[in-house]
């Protein structure tokens, strides 16, 4: 049977030089701490450098930092809900309620340490001077997300769309221009599909920000990276964690592009609420329907 990652730490515990020691030791003190941060902040708390946390992996058996966590994250999963690597089986509500919620906190306050502010700036200016931002997404969640950023960006008053089809993304990075911006979004960063319309985009000289994982092939096309990873999820290929860190992104870069557009964002947005408070499905006080005795629908009075 393979050693699990914590006994494999105790095996090499007392043979490691010090700056290694101290690493195992805290992977030892909080092994789920560990895996909510990144490993630049498990080198500051270690006093350390990156590198020194990479020999500790490879110490261990482990090629590189990934495989290390995914390892970790199974080990710490065992035991668990099969929907939650943070809950116990026997877990009550109120345990659940409390690790999920702290979990998700978690990953919304690692962002904050994640984000290049020099990238996130850069994002935010290209949109703005773009004459027009193809937004691209993979899989469900990244297709929620790409949608939902061309919303708000239309709302704002910028040329915006969002292509979820790869086909349509091919037909959008053939036809974007160098002006143009396009905003993949997509965790793993490595659908064949996405980076054949990224390519194609970028041959038509158009800005290509990646919302991914640092070091996937996506990052590599790309001209900005919105870098943010999370602990690997044991349990789903992207797991929700993933989507609170993106969608946080997207709320940073939103709020960023209005401060540059300034009234004329800001003008936009209050028009469009006044509308829809007046004249949509969302106002407070819509009138009420009826059906006259001719069969005829007829607006009454503001109830």
């Amino acid at each position: 049977m393979t050693p699990r990652v914590l006994e494999k730490i105790a095996e090499i515990m007392d043979r490691a030089p010090a700056a290694r020691r101290t690493v195992l030791a805290l992977i030892l003190e909080d092994p789920q701490r560990v895996l909510d941060e990144t490993f630049e902040t498990l080198a500051q708390r270690a006093n350390s450098s990156v590198p020194t946390i990479m020999r500790t992996c490879r110490d261990l058996g482990y090629p590189g930092l990934r495989e290390f966590k995914l390892a970790l994250a199974q080990e710490l999963a065992v035991g668990g809900s099969p929907l939650n690597r943070r809950v116990r089986i026997d877990d009550d509500t109120r345990q659940v309620i409390a690790k999920v919620t702290r979990g998700a906190a978690t990953v919304i306050n690692s962002v904050q340490a994640q984000l290049d502010v020099e990238a996130v700036q850069s994002a935010a200016d290209a949109i703005v001077g773009a004459t027009r931002v193809d937004c691209y997404g993979v899989g469900v969640t990244s297709n929620f997300m790409a949608s939902d950023l061309q919303a708000r960006l239309y709302r704002m008053g910028l040329a915006s769309n969002s292509y979820l089809d790869p086909h349509l993304q091919l037909i959008s990075a053939a036809t974007i221009g160098p002006r143009g911006v396009v905003m993949a979004i997509t965790y793993v960063g490595g659908m064949p599909s996405l980076l054949e319309a990224v390519d194609v985009a970028r041959s038509q000289g158009a800005t290509i920000i990646a919302l991914t994982q640092p070091g996937s092939q996506l990052a590599a096309l790309s001209d900005i990276v919105l870098g943010v990873e999370v602990a690997p999820d044991p349990v789903m290929p992207v797991g929700p964690e993933a989507y609170l860190a993106h969608l946080t992104v997207i709320e940073i870069l939103t709020v960023l592009v209005a401060q540059r557009l300034g009234d004329k964002a800001v003008n936009r947005l209050a028009n469009i609420q006044r509308t829809l408070e007046t004249r949509g499905v969302d106002m407070h006080h819509h009138p009420r329907l009826e059906w006259d005795e001719g069969a005829k629908l007829t607006v009454g009075k503001v109830r």
